[in-house]
């Protein structure tokens, strides 16, 4: 696998969304589009019950937003476009009528603790550390902290956007309730999402769909307050201060 990809399958009322990239998963401006755009159509397909959301590859589930992209803005618009990326992503995941299971495989990082933060459901091995690693960038989890905050509270979104150079163990995350349960092997993992995934077809989609309203009751406002924290980031990704610190980690 080295060419980047979303895709998505439906197999027996479950909708699968796979997302790759070979710089460790990381999220690009396309990819995040196709997947805000894939969560939107598979959750208006009545033939899907429940949706799973994974990444290609063993090692990393996401390495946030893509350094490559990162370097290469130059106004505040392009800044606040990329970054926008993820608030639809997120905003997607919310709207969407159906439960998202995460399914988690290894490491995430940055924008992809968003990612997982905004299922509905986060199920992950024990090499799924977590780390928000934007402050030490000079940037700062702003698009995405609505959606940790949410997840994990104020404390536990704090300790984690503070200490910006820690990988938090998928122990910590289970504990703050980012996952709901943590297995030594992928085979575990998967055999246990398909499980879920199979259990939750069986439930009344009228009756998940109000669940999922009621679950993500307060959001309202997301629309809005997502595209101005993409606005901040947009802003502070100019900064002398956050340039230094990517010229630094590319050399």
């Amino acid at each position: 696998m080295t060419k980047p990809y979303v895709k998505h399958d439906i197999d027996e009322h479950i909708g699968i969304i796979e997302f790759f990239h070979p710089a460790h998963n990381s999220l690009p401006s396309d990819i995040l589009s196709k997947l805000a755009e894939t969560i939107t159509e598979l959750g208006q397909n009545d033939e899907v019950l429940v949706i799973v959301l994974k990444s290609g590859g063993n090692r990393t589930f996401c390495a946030g937003a893509s350094f490559k992209e990162l370097v290469s803005i130059e106004d505040e618009a392009t800044g606040k476009q990329f970054f926008s990326g993820f608030a639809n992503v997120i905003n997607a995941m919310r709207k969407c009528p159906k439960f998202i299971i995460g399914r988690i495989q290894g490491k995430t990082v940055g924008g992809g603790v968003g990612l997982a933060s905004a299922m509905d459901y986060c199920l992950a091995t024990q090499y799924a550390a977590i780390k928000l690693s934007e402050l030490n960038l000079g940037i700062g989890p702003f698009v995405v902290g609505p959606a940790v905050e949410r997840k994990i509270g104020v404390s536990g979104m704090s300790q984690i956007a503070i200490d910006a150079n820690t990988f938090f163990s998928p122990e910590w995350a289970k504990q703050k309730g980012l996952y709901a349960d943590v297995f030594e092997t992928t085979e575990a993992l998967d055999d246990a999402v398909e499980a879920l995934a199979k259990q939750l077809c069986t439930y009344n989609p009228e009756a998940v769909k109000h669940m999922k309203q009621m679950f993500w009751r307060g959001t309202e406002d997301w629309d809005e307050l997502l595209m101005e924290r993409a606005e901040i980031s947009g802003r502070l990704v100019l900064s002398k201060f956050t340039k230094e610190k990517l010229d630094s980690h590319r050399n």
